[in-house]
């Protein structure tokens, strides 16, 4: 559980001090769905930049150059990849041709090293799951639409992800975790969390007078492009690899298992009981949490549903 954050100021309608204050409380707020590291990523003068550290967001100060108008953030709880390896950390950065840019992830991928390995994708230092995604749209060649359908199509598992380029067009593509945007009209700007109680929260700490919020929608299978004016465009993408988006969850080593069975081999179940367990860890629960559902009758499905009813909402 980790949390993305960050704002577009389309309108340059924030000073320095305003934006420095705002992503500060957005990130502290952010601390509800990861303490283990923190980091953000902007434009400055047509140069991407990357600040991330393995430290709590309230122990960081992030301060923004002039001219840095989108910015996109990162709070988190290390699942795959020690945070004290500073690379492991989210936002990553990648070059898609000639197109610099940086990409953060909420969820856990399950697939990344088959990926790696069909795709033939480059070794990499990098131990995270959601760097494969970086390392797919670079295989692309470029950040639009079509390389990330193609890259949010071939992850299994459980995402939100956004991605900025070095024009400050910033993508959302919304998996199954969730996601609240919130456009400002009074200062013509965004701000998003991953919650909407982080949203406000962060929005509350900040103190600033942002005017009336417009909720935006995005549902799971949608990418939005928001660009430098603050224009909007949305595209989908087909999401059967999502935990939900089939009725078949795949956990690894390309095998699917049907959650809906109480019946299984016993090889398959102690398999999938494991993977539950996994899960369960990284979505704050005690893997006991499982065992306790499973003899009180829950099936497969149920549990998955349990876990993962705040994705859900």
């Amino acid at each position: 559980m980790c949390c993305l954050f960050g704002f577009i100021d389309y309108e340059h309608s924030l000073s320095g001090t305003e934006k420095n204050r705002l992503i500060n409380s957005l990130a502290r707020a952010s601390e509800a769905r990861g303490t283990d590291a923190a980091g953000i990523a902007y434009n400055s003068h047509g140069h991407l930049t990357v600040y991330k550290r393995p430290l709590p967001a309230h122990e960081m100060k992030f301060r923004l150059p002039e001219g840095a108008d989108v910015v996109m953030g990162h709070t988190r709880l290390t699942t795959q990849g020690d945070e004290k390896f500073n690379a492991n950390n989210h936002p990553f950065k990648g070059m898609a041709g000639t197109v610099q840019f940086a990409l953060a992830h909420n969820g856990v991928l399950y697939n990344d090293e088959m990926i790696r390995r069909l795709e033939h994708l480059p070794n990499t230092p990098i131990m995270t799951d959601s760097y494969v995604a970086v390392q797919l749209i670079e295989k692309a060649g470029d950040v639009n639409f079509e390389s990330l359908r193609n890259m949010a199509e071939q992850l299994e598992g459980s995402f939100t992800i956004t991605v900025m380029d070095v024009s400050n067009n910033i993508y959302f593509i919304k998996g199954d975790n969730p996601m609240c945007i919130a456009y400002l009209p009074k200062i013509g700007a965004y701000v998003y969390a991953s919650t909407e109680e982080i949203l406000l929260d962060g929005i509350k700490r900040s103190r600033l007078d942002l005017g009336e919020r417009i909720k935006v929608q995005l549902v799971c299978g949608e990418i939005m492009r928001i660009d430098s004016h603050g224009k909007r465009e949305t595209e989908r993408f087909d999401t059967d690899n999502l935990f939900f988006g089939s009725g078949y969850y795949r956990f690894g080593y390309g095998t699917s298992y049907d959650p809906s069975s109480k019946h299984k081999k016993s090889s398959d179940t102690d398999a999938y009981v494991a993977d539950l367990k996994c899960t369960a860890t990284y979505l704050g629960y005690s893997p006991s949490f499982v065992d306790y559902l499973m003899r009180e009758g829950y099936s497969f499905m149920d549990i998955e549903e349990v876990l993962y009813d705040e994705s859900c909402r």
